[in-house]
């Protein structure tokens, strides 16, 4: 009996919670993304917002966030964790003239579900979900070809 095995890509790492860590974790997304042959839309933005949301507001002085990204299956999930489990994430729409708080509207739209996960205190993580495909004219990803983001909706 011969059983295809799932393959399973995963990154992490913790970074400082300050807008240089925020940067930091979009331009190693990109640079993971790539590594996997995975699109870089949408999931730089999401990366971008949800590291974003964690340095600013999942902020405590001396504690890092950390980034995840892995892939199961057709699944790309992008996982933000920090150490302010006690202010869950607002998402309601800020005023037209407001200069910020659109980030979790943005990535609403983008990823296909996202929600946020408690604990273990104090923490809370922040995930973004993306579908993908098989590509199986691109060799960049596992035994079956690539992966590439399926069209919007």
């Amino acid at each position: 009996m011969n059983q295809e095995t799932a393959v399973i890509r995963n990154f992490s790492v913790l970074l400082s919670p300050t807008p240089r860590g925020a940067r930091l974790a979009r331009l190693l997304a990109v640079e993971q993304l790539r590594e996997w042959g995975l699109l870089l839309h949408p999931a730089e933005h999401i990366v971008a917002e949800l590291a974003a949301n964690a340095s600013t507001h999942g902020r405590v002085p001396g504690r890092d966030f950390r980034l995840t990204l892995y892939v199961v299956g057709a699944t790309l999930r992008i996982e933000v964790t920090d150490t302010r489990g006690d202010r869950p994430p607002r998402t309601e729409l800020p005023a037209p003239d407001a200069e910020s708080g659109r980030g979790l509207v943005l990535v609403d739209a983008l990823a296909d579900r996202w929600g946020v996960t408690p604990g273990p205190r104090p923490r809370k993580t922040v995930w973004a979900e993306i579908d993908v495909s098989p590509d199986p004219g691109n060799p960049c990803f596992g035994g079956a070809g690539g992966l590439f983001q399926r069209t919007p909706r």
